[in-house]
């Protein structure tokens, strides 16, 4: 029977008391004892959200047979105990002072799940929790909403053993059910037969008549096997970016792609590149999944989230000052921390630059800061490849709460800074995200940024000795009379870039 839960239609929200552990200082590893892998992740947990430092995972199909057998598989006991040590002790040495060890549905349903805990617990002296279906979903949820605090709609996590679904309404936690439709157990369900695998689906989910609710929002989607399927997506409609977490696509061009991989022969397949070849065998069903609930909850639209339950379990750790943070701006400015030389603070170049774009909206503004945090990344490079290589690092930057067409607005703005043309071929193939506007705007930050770091040489305390001010039809730099520190050719012919680029007149007032 699916657990799930809900009063009133809408189950309450979590409360943070409900969620917060001890306060952590130092590093946290989770380690996460699935239906299909067991992997370790190791957080630095510093005075700012969390960082993956390390991430590995390993097959071990403990909820392969399941369905036949109701046990663990032997096999993947053996595997998962071994990679158990190995992630023991490796957590040992790089300083781990807090390794929370979770199982989830195959080790929560199996005969001889009692068995298996007790025996890892009795071998490493470590406890391990096994979460109910309602915490494995919650948690889900959780770590999404750490990368998007907003999230409104459906939350769908696809793993080995169980399909997790949590509604959400902006941020907070409402219905929610786990089903036994992980793509390990549907293929056994099914016995390898995809038609009986859609009416496996179909009879579980049309117990949940509140995910019809769910029309016109959005589908988050969580867990390896859709992960795979996204890089499949990726691959197939010629997507220019190849990072998984928030790719968006239209809800009818899923159903169409799904219907293409659910069909796929097992040698078809395994030509579709950026796939592990032992996902290939899960893609079937995972798609078959996914195209059950876009036709049932009919979304807007499907968003694919690298983030999930292990996040959410890492941020449980953490105290309610830490889970409050901006992600984006907390990596950035961490980012910050660690790559800058004796560069401006970003909040000091923000305000600085804050003339050149009145009537901002929140959105733009934390954007411009973040551009602003990183405008430093590239100052160890050669000079002949910052632009290049600071836009692909900032492009690809591994923080949660950006969108694809915020990545590039990003990455643009900076590789402007570095003395990029933004319509030069680096920024091509990614350029069609934005519209022009972000463009303009994306071209106008990156040249302010360098010439702000041109006019204080990167060093803080000078920039606000500088103001600009804009008036009617004139962008000036008001220098102070004591302006030998701040006057160049560079400045001006910079300066004067700048204005160009608004559409002003330039004048620098000494």
């Amino acid at each position: 029977m699916p657990q799930s839960g809900g009063v009133g239609g809408a189950a309450p929200a979590l409360a943070v008391s409900e969620l917060t552990a001890e306060i952590l200082p130092g590093r946290i590893g989770v380690v996460d004892i699935g239906s299909n892998t067991v992997r370790l992740v190791v957080y630095d947990a510093p005075a700012r959200l969390p960082i993956p430092m390390f991430n590995e995972k390993v097959q071990c199909a403990l909820g392969l047979g399941m369905d036949h057998t109701g046990r663990l598989n032997p096999n993947g006991v053996v595997e998962a105990k071994r990679s158990l040590a190995r992630y023991v002790r490796l957590s040992e040495a790089m300083g781990v002072e807090r390794l929370t060890l979770v199982a989830t549905a195959a080790v929560r349903d199996a005969e001889d799940g009692p068995d298996f805990v007790a025996n890892v617990e009795d071998a490493f002296g470590l406890p391990v929790q096994v979460l109910s279906g309602e915490e494995e979903a919650r948690s889900a949820a959780l770590g999404l909403l750490s990368g998007v605090p907003h999230a409104d709609g459906l939350l769908g996590d696809l793993g080995g053993g169980s399909l997790d679904l949590v509604a959400l309404d902006r941020g907070a936690f409402g219905e929610y059910a786990t089903l036994p439709l992980g793509h390990l157990r549907l293929a056994e369900a099914a016995g390898d037969e995809p038609q009986k695998a859609a009416k496996v689906i179909d009879k579980r989910l049309s117990k949940l008549p509140w995910l019809e609710t769910m029309t016109g929002r959005s589908l988050y989607a969580v867990g390896g096997a859709w992960r795979a399927l996204a890089r499949v997506f990726i691959d197939q409609i010629g997507y220019p970016l190849h990072v998984v977490d928030n790719f968006t696509i239209a809800r009818d061009q899923v159903l169409t792609l799904s219907d293409v991989v659910a069909h796929l022969s097992l040698g078809t397949s395994e030509k579709i590149r950026g796939v592990p070849r032992r996902r290939m065998a899960q893609l079937p069903y995972a798609a078959m999944v996914l195209e059950a609930l876009l036709d049932i909850a009919r979304p807007r639209e499907v968003v694919f989230s690298g983030f999930g339950m292990r996040e959410g379990q890492m941020m449980k750790l953490l105290p309610e000052e830490l889970r409050g943070q901006d992600p984006l701006i907390s990596g950035c400015t961490g980012t910050a921390e660690r790559t800058g030389r004796f560069s401006i603070n970003g909040d000091e170049i923000l305000a600085w630059m804050a003339p050149l774009f009145p009537d901002e909206p929140p959105a733009e503004r934390r954007l411009r800061l973040a551009a602003c945090l990183l405008s430093d990344i590239g100052w160890s490079e050669h000079p002949d490849y910052r632009a290049e290589h600071a836009f692909h690092r900032v492009l690809r930057i591994p923080y949660a709460g950006l969108s694809h067409p915020d990545r590039v607005f990003l990455a643009l703005a900076v590789f402007v800074r570095y003395n990029g043309d933004p319509y030069s071929p680096v920024p091509a193939p990614v350029l069609r995200l934005l519209d022009e506007r972000q463009i303009e705007r994306a071209e106008i930050i990156g040249l302010a940024l360098r010439l702000g770091h041109t006019i204080a040489g990167s060093a803080p305390g000078l920039l606000p000795r500088a103001p600009l001010v804009v008036n009617d039809s004139t962008l000036t730099l008001d220098l102070p009379e004591d302006n030998d520190v701040f006057v160049s050719e560079t400045v001006e012919r910079r300066f004067h870039t700048v204005a160009r680029a608004m559409g002003l007149e330039g004048r620098i007032s000494t």
